[in-house]
């Protein structure tokens, strides 16, 4: 079990960490926003207060260390889909990782974005309430391939 939680925890922040690199690339070579992680918090942290859904989280009630909450959030979901991974095929998978496993979950990650966060904290689902909706669910598509790329990349670095 404490193999498990170990490569679960580095193949996810690995995985996270090139995602936010990702976003790093998009935003200085392309001017595109990052995601701010402080909005994310306030929509984790009204969680336990049961407020599961807001009309623009940006307008709802702040809350003490959102910014931190957010990231914590954003890295320790990382480490559940990577769980995920080890979980469904097994801890070999680590030792002697497959591409389609990482892509399977990065793209299934698309999902709780779409269907969870998104919906959540008020952009409907897939975006659906954003003007530029197709733009961020290509960009959700792309930005989750390249975190299925960390979760493998990550796995072959550990192995």
């Amino acid at each position: 079990m404490m193999d498990f939680m170990v490569r679960a925890v580095l193949i996810g922040v690995g995985a996270t960490v090139l995602l936010d690199l990702w976003a790093q690339l998009l935003k200085r070579a392309f001017g595109l926003p990052a995601p701010n992680w402080a909005l994310v918090g306030r929509w984790f942290a009204h969680l336990p207060r049961g407020r599961f859904a807001h009309e623009d989280i940006g307008r709802s009630e702040p809350v003490p260390n959102e910014l931190a909450i957010g990231w914590i959030a954003h890295y320790a979901v990382g480490i559940l889909f990577a769980g995920i991974v080890l979980a469904i095929w097994g801890i070999g998978w680590a030792a002697n990782p497959t591409f389609l496993p990482a892509l399977i979950v990065g793209l299934a990650t698309v999902g709780c974005g779409w269907f969870i966060l998104q919906p959540g904290m008020g952009a409907g689902i897939a975006a659906s309430k954003r003007p530029n909706a197709n733009t961020v669910r290509l960009f959700n598509i792309i930005g989750h391939i390249v975190f299925a790329i960390g979760l493998y990349g990550t796995a072959l670095l550990i192995r």
